[in-house]
């Protein structure tokens, strides 16, 4: 079922629990945990980002989204901690393994596509350095804040788009390996939190269609602006896994 939006003076004097989130665009991290949410059936208020507002920045300790309110605990901003915290809400169905070694491997994952320099983050960068020396990417304005709130550094350009291919590439390898086994799933033979984010965190590479994720032509442009390197890089079975996670167990990024 769809979320509530508040206001966030309105959020502010609710329990339960409460979501910042980006709107207007399918940012990943959100995405993400939207879907974690709905896969796990639990109920939740939305609040949209406002980076400007400085009660909704000192409310939840953070300019940017997601950022999860739960009753009157702590802030949790972080892709890991909205995880946990949906895992404590709602055991079941569990999006992480039980046996610690598996679950390791899945946390692993999950760091490599959200996590600071992980696919998401250096994408990011990487739309930010095309935007800022003319080779798409985001619009120039969009990527000199983002430049400014992310760390970008012009001399790691290269690096960047390294990384990006990098990780692209070992997560493709990974599902061949699992569909060589006859499996759907980057862990074992069920869902986990791997597929929710790697499907998601896709948009940033090949967003879903027009009809079904709206945004501006700007940053779909600039979603969708890559590379001779990282078109190669990015293996049709990624975007297969996506398309199967979304028909399967997503609902499709709202409005």
């Amino acid at each position: 079922m769809p979320a509530t939006y508040l206001s966030i003076e309105d959020a502010k004097h609710r329990q339960g629990l409460r979501m910042v989130v980006v709107a207007g665009l399918p940012s990943p991290w959100s995405e993400a945990a939207k879907g974690i949410l709905h896969i796990k059936n639990v109920t939740w208020t939305g609040v949209y980002l406002d980076p400007s507002n400085n009660d909704m920045a000192e409310w939840t300790g953070s300019r940017s989204a997601p950022v999860i309110m739960y009753n009157d605990e702590p802030p949790r901003p972080g892709w890991e901690q909205i995880l946990l915290l949906a895992e404590r809400l709602s055991p079941e169905p569990s999006l992480l393994p039980f046996d610690p070694e598996t679950k390791a491997q899945a946390m692993g994952f999950c760091h490599e596509i959200c996590g600071e320099m992980g696919l998401g983050w250096v994408r990011r960068l990487n739309s930010v350095h095309n935007g800022l020396t003319g080779e798409g990417g985001f619009p120039k304005p969009i990527a000199q804040y983002l430049a400014q709130k992310y760390g970008y550094q012009k001399q790691q350009g290269l690096e960047y788009e390294a990384r990006v291919i990098s990780l692209l590439n070992m997560l493709a390898e990974h599902l061949h390996k699992q569909r060589d086994k006859g499996e759907h799933f980057y862990i074992g033979a069920k869902l986990s939190a791997v597929d929710i984010y790697s499907a998601t965190f896709m948009a940033y590479f090949k967003p879903l269609a027009a009809e079904h994720s709206p945004m501006p032509d700007s940053i779909r442009s600039a979603f969708e602006s890559m590379s001779e390197q990282i078109t190669a890089a990015l293996n049709p079975i990624l975007i297969e896994h996506r398309d199967f996670i979304y028909s399967e167990y997503l609902e499709l990024p709202p409005v």
